[in-house]
């Protein structure tokens, strides 16, 4: 009898084991599997100081935790994780703008006396195929800006990268806009070159470009760039590895360009046939209150650049080439620092 009382407890345990068994591999079939996504905020923390306006005219003012599939993600690359900025060479724009972009812009607000500081290391993976040689904007992205917020709202830095078709090597440049005396009718930039050409440097027709930049910087190319604006100056510096530093300093609380004897022959080159070429006021952007910006800011378009836009379909830009694309690994922003010597 106690043999048979026996069996049937084991027989019991084993059922029981058993439905226990089968109970919790259903839960675990019927349980989501909580996987682990990478936001932008994730891989460069300093998200919570910007907000963000897309290619789609997606804008968000709460960054962290926020991705945005085809223009505002993260992707990896051997083991790093990369955010990454996409826009459509035709989208929607920011009211004053003819240009797309995947771009950050700072929440603060500071003038040249107090100043601040912007740092990226990024490559850009890609740049608008389609557009006319002949003018500047073609082929290029912005992928770091100082803007001001007060007055013409004109950009005291606009660092850009551009690469002609065909070309392996494109060219890292940055443009200052004059802060225009009177009315913002005789706006205008000056282009200074880092590696490769500057803003000036064009094709002689719409389809014939310009011999490529023996010293550029190629697609994937990882580069670095300091803006340290500090008591009104800002200090630029530029490396790359493979590449000689560069450095630069413009006073941003007294004009080089105040007077018409002032203006440079590359900008009387560039402007003056086409439109008023004027003079910077004499303090330039003092006490204007200005911000950061970091991303990709399209340069190509269909009006100023005559580039492909397919009548604005994103996808099928994004298919043929009609677009930019910027990746960052690192960055900051934060108040400025004193030069180092």
């Amino acid at each position: 009898m106690k043999k048979i009382l026996l069996t049937i407890s084991l027989f019991s345990a084993f059922l029981s084991c058993k439905n226990t068994s089968e109970k919790t591999e259903k839960a675990a079939q019927e349980t989501p599997v909580e996987t682990s996504i990478a936001y932008p905020s994730d891989v460069i923390p300093f998200m919570d100081k910007w907000k963000i306006l897309l290619g789609d005219g997606t804008t968000s003012n709460d960054l962290v935790n926020f991705q945005k599939d085809d223009f505002f993600y993260v992707e990896n690359e051997a083991g790093i994780n990369w955010v990454v900025y996409k826009t459509p060479n035709a989208g929607i724009t920011s009211p004053n703008s003819s240009n797309t972009r995947s771009e950050l812009g700072e929440k603060r607000r500071w003038i040249p006396e107090e100043g601040g500081k912007l740092t990226g290391t990024l490559k850009v993976q890609h740049v608008s195929t389609t557009g006319d040689a002949t003018k500047s904007s073609s082929y290029s992205v912005v992928v770091g800006q100082i803007h001001s917020d007060e007055g013409h709202e004109n950009e005291p830095l606009k660092i850009y990268y551009k690469k002609f078709p065909g070309h392996t090597k494109g060219s890292v440049f940055w443009n200052y806009e004059i802060n225009t005396e009177g009315d913002n009718a005789g706006r205008w930039d000056y282009s200074t070159a880092v590696w490769g050409y500057d803003f000036s440097v064009v094709g002689d027709s719409a389809t014939n470009y310009p011999e490529e930049p023996k010293d550029g910087i190629a697609l994937g190319e990882v580069f670095n760039y300091e803006v340290n604006v500090h008591k009104g100056i800002m200090y630029l510096t530029f490396t790359s590895e493979g590449h000689e530093t560069k450095t630069f300093t413009k006073n941003l609380l007294k004009s080089d360009f105040a007077n018409k004897t002032d203006i440079p022959q590359q900008v009387i080159d560039r402007y003056s046939s086409t439109r008023t070429v004027g003079v910077e006021r004499d303090t330039a952007y003092a006490g204007e209150k200005q911000f950061f910006k970091q991303g990709a800011y399209n340069q190509a378009n269909r009006k100023s650049t005559n580039s492909e836009t397919y009548n604005g379909d994103i996808a099928k830009q994004y298919e043929n080439g009609s677009y930019a694309e910027v990746w960052f690994k690192k960055g900051s922003v934060g108040a400025s620092e004193e030069p180092k010597e």
